[in-house]
Parts: structure tokens; sequence; C-alpha cells
């Protein structure tokens, strides 16, 4: 547990642009637990194996456990919230009652790890209510650790409080990034976007999940994430978890990150200034 940053030893970070809802039910967080771990098993299964591999573009995969794992979400979210609705990565909208709660679901971030043996992938499940974050799940099912925040009531890792960390200078901070699926076509859009951050961090880590990246910045173990080209699914979970561990969450600018963000900033508040002054250049 040395890894885990209680947060009753942490000062709270200046939030920043915070939109999370007033806190649901706790039994609806726990349901999303239990939901995102049998999700984890079904892509436990297939973890190792050859695999049918389809493309959705030139380096966005999809194999058919992506599909396995939100068959079984979708399925559980249907027995236990019948009328609210869904935006899922692989199946798109799912339309509930007017006005529901939506959940959002990534059912294999990380699928380039996963397809090639890398164990570095997870379940990303999120609730919005009114279109504000509600509840949050990461589970990685390789190292069985689940990360979930609900609004107002802190982040935990395995029943954990967790905190971000203490950085306070990016040439003392780690930070994770990734690169969006047209960098073939347009590797100096990336470019552009990564080298603000290379010469003035002590460390950057592209580890292929940008849903894992921001649970790493809850806990700590990252000090800060910036990435384009990123979707709601990529990101509900994750950005919640920060924001409720203490960080600060916004778009390249310190707006708020929208609902199906391009630009996503999220850090230990500490350095969440620094960051978007380095990023100053290439904002949207």
């Amino acid at each position: 547990m040395r890894l885990l940053r209680l947060q009753r030893d942490l000062p709270v970070a200046r939030a920043g642009c915070v939109l999370s809802a007033a806190p649901v039910p706790a039994g609806w967080l726990d349901e999303a637990v239990a939901i995102a771990r049998g999700a984890g098993a079904v892509l436990l299964e297939g973890f190792g194996r050859t695999h049918r591999i389809e493309r959705k573009g030139a380096i966005d995969l999809v194999t058919e456990f992506d599909r396995a794992s939100e068959a079984h979400v979708l399925a559980a979210l249907a027995r236990r919230f019948p009328d609210h609705a869904v935006l899922a990565e692989e199946s798109g909208d799912v339309i509930g009652a007017a006005g529901a709660p939506r959940w959002i679901v990534d059912p294999l971030d990380g699928t380039t790890n996963f397809a090639h043996g890398l164990p570095f992938f997870c379940v990303s499940i999120a609730l919005e209510v009114d279109g504000r974050r509600a509840l949050g799940v990461i589970h990685d099912p390789e190292r069985a650790e689940t990360f979930a925040a609900r609004a107002g009531t802190g982040a935990l890792l395995n029943g954990v409080p967790i905190a971000v960390s203490r950085a306070d200078s990016l040439a003392d901070a780690l930070g994770g990034t990734g690169f969006p699926y047209d960098v073939m076509e347009r590797p100096e859009d990336t470019l552009r976007v990564f080298a603000p951050l290379l010469p003035r961090l002590r460390g950057v880590r592209r580890l292929g999940s940008a849903a894992l990246d921001l649970a790493y910045v809850a806990c700590g173990r990252l000090d800060l994430f910036w990435e384009a080209k990123l979707h709601a699914w990529d990101v509900a979970a994750g950005l919640l978890l920060v924001e409720e561990a203490g960080g600060r969450t916004s778009d390249f600018r310190g707006g708020p990150v929208a609902a199906d963000p391009v630009e996503t900033a999220a850090s230990n508040g500490r350095l969440h200034d620094a960051l978007l002054a380095a990023l100053e250049g290439v904002r949207g």
C-alpha cells in the first residue's frame, strides 16, 4: 500500500474545472464496481491469446474481447438500470428515458496493448447525471486494481482513499500522454502537442491507456497527463477520479473538458497552471 497517498494526509489541490454532480446512491458505485470487475474477468479470459482483430482505422483496433466485455457491461446495466441511457465505444448510443442518467463505457481501454500481449489495459465505466460526472470506475484486471469515485465522496483504490501527488514543479514531475489514431496521417500535429512538455518534465510515459493514465494521476503515480483527440469514453471516469482525489482537470485553455473532449489536461492541481502555460502554443 506504499503507493497510495491517503487523502487525510494531503492538502486538497485547487479544484479547477469540476463538473461533478450531487452524490448518487452509494449502491450505484458498488454496482458499477461489480460490473467492471466482471468485464475485467472477460478480458482476462482472452488476454495472451490470438485474436480476431478488426480495424476501425489504420491503427485503431477492435478485438472480439472488446465486444465481449462491452456485451457484459451493457447486459448488466440493462438489468440493473433499465431506464438509463448508455454511450459505449463499440455500440454507440443506447437510448434511455428522456433526461435519464447516462453511463459512459469503454469496455477495453488499451486495445493495442491487449492485442499485443502487453498487460496494461482496463475497463472504464462512468455515470453522468444531468450532464455532470456522478461516479467513475476504472478496473485493471491484470493488477486486480479497481479505482472508484463518487462525486463529493473522494476517490478509492481497492477501497483505500487516494490523493494526488505533492510535486510542485514540472522539473520534478512525471507526466503521461498518448498519441491519437491519426498519428500516421498527421504526425506533425502529434509532435506539436508532445514537444512542449518533453524538455520540462523529469520524465514522460506513453503507456497506451488514457483511462489508466488518469487513474495514475489520481493516486499519485503520475503527476500530470495531457492528450488531444480523446473521446468521452476514454476520460469520463478518470476525470472524476482526478477531481475527487484533489486534482484539477481542464482542456488546454483551462476551461471544462468538453462532453466529447478534444483536449484533456489533468494534474495534481499544483502543476496545472504550469502545464497549461507549456501548452499555450498548441491550444485548439
